[in-house]
């Protein structure tokens, strides 16, 4: 492909060219069929076959145990705010939540239509500049399980390590899931929308370990219900059927990448290349603190509100867009999820060391 931008938008992020190009075959017509991908039956062999693959990467790349279920649902991370609460407490079930910014707020709100919340810690003070460490919060020894949002989009920050905690995980991965190895038997459940690290919009990843699934009061209604997509292999409805196919495409890259742990070297590296920027002048200042800074998402400020407005301007001309930060934060964010390349980064750097000297504070 020529004439690519380089696209830092916090989502939907960049996809891999070689899945994309894929995609535009297929989605006129699939594997000489003469169909196009979105207009074949989910029923058919042909897209059960995708399905099947798709599920067995995602186990593979992931190291997901057999104990666990994967799930290709619709409505979006939003939905499962709802959908884990309304699953997983009931009558006067209480769970902890770590609130370390807008997404888990939002988690925080839905939960409280269920049970009892309690909220171990907030950085809302700080404007959820850091992660907690795990002396910063209690969890009640009545907790049904410990929330968390693995890595927070808006405000740049993640968690370089998870809680070592008796009480079930349970993750929202949606801007880090694959971007680095992690234990999935240590949570109960993980879920993640596609549009950062794993394709478009449309669908949503999760994994729930299979004992969980029998949880669910029975006023649950049958589509929120874990277990109605369990047992019908995600196929209880028609499922969004292109962004699975693209899920796949973009797994069957991210294999030939080197998998997980060579996809968290190059995050490491693209990473460490801004905030190395970022570190050696006074011109730009990080939003996260160093020790919870984001390998996805790195959020920043100028001098001055118009050197802001200047620099995403300037840098959109040349080809690099979505870099103007969250209204929260203001400034500049930078994302870089898995298929983002090293010359973007590269270039953005370039970019802020010269913006920097001919637009002096």
């Amino acid at each position: 492909m020529t004439d690519r931008v380089f696209n830092f938008n916090a989502g939907p992020g960049t996809l891999p060219e070689v899945a994309l190009a894929q995609a535009a075959k297929d989605i006129v017509n699939y594997q000489n069929k003469g169909l196009g991908i979105m207009e074949m039956s989910h029923r058919s062999k042909e897209f059960m076959a995708i399905a099947d693959q798709t599920e067995a990467l995602l186990r593979e790349l992931m190291a997901i145990p057999d104990s666990y279920r994967v799930l290709f649902l619709q409505g979006g991370a939003s939905s499962q705010f709802f959908m884990v609460p309304m699953n997983l407490l009931a009558g006067d079930a209480k769970a902890t939540y770590l609130d370390t910014g807008t997404w888990s707020t939002k988690a925080i709100k839905e939960a409280r239509q269920f049970g009892t919340i309690d909220v171990a810690y907030s950085g809302k003070a700080e404007n959820y500049r850091r992660i907690p460490q795990p002396d910063a919060y209690q969890i009640d020894d009545d907790s049904s399980y410990l929330y968390l949002v693995s890595n927070n989009t808006i405000f740049g920050t993640q968690f370089a390590a998870f809680p070592n905690s008796s009480k079930m995980l349970i993750a929202d991965m949606s801007s880090d899931i694959l971007s680095r190895p992690i234990e999935v038997g240590s949570f109960g459940l993980i879920f993640a929308g596609a549009q950062k690290n794993l394709g478009p919009a449309g669908v949503t990843i999760v994994v729930i370990r299979e004992d969980l699934l029998d949880r669910a009061p029975d006023s649950v209604p049958t589509m929120l219900r874990y277990k109605t997509h369990a047992e019908k292999g995600s196929m209880f409805n028609t499922p969004p059927c292109f962004a699975i196919y693209v899920v796949g495409e973009v797994l069957k890259w991210l294999k030939a990448q080197g998998g997980v742990p060579a996809m968290a070297e190059r995050n490491e590296e693209k990473a460490r290349l801004l905030y190395q920027l970022i570190d050696s002048s006074d011109y730009y200042r990080g939003h996260a603190e160093p020790d919870s800074r984001s390998r996805m998402n790195v959020a920043f400020n100028l001098p001055t509100a118009d050197l802001e407005s200047k620099f995403v301007a300037e840098a959109t001309a040349q080809g690099m867009i979505g870099l103007k930060g969250h209204r929260s934060v203001g400034g500049c964010r930078a994302s870089i999820y898995n298929a983002f390349p090293l010359d973007g980064v590269r270039r953005l750097v370039a970019f802020m060391e010269e913006f920097a000297g001919a637009n002096p504070a």
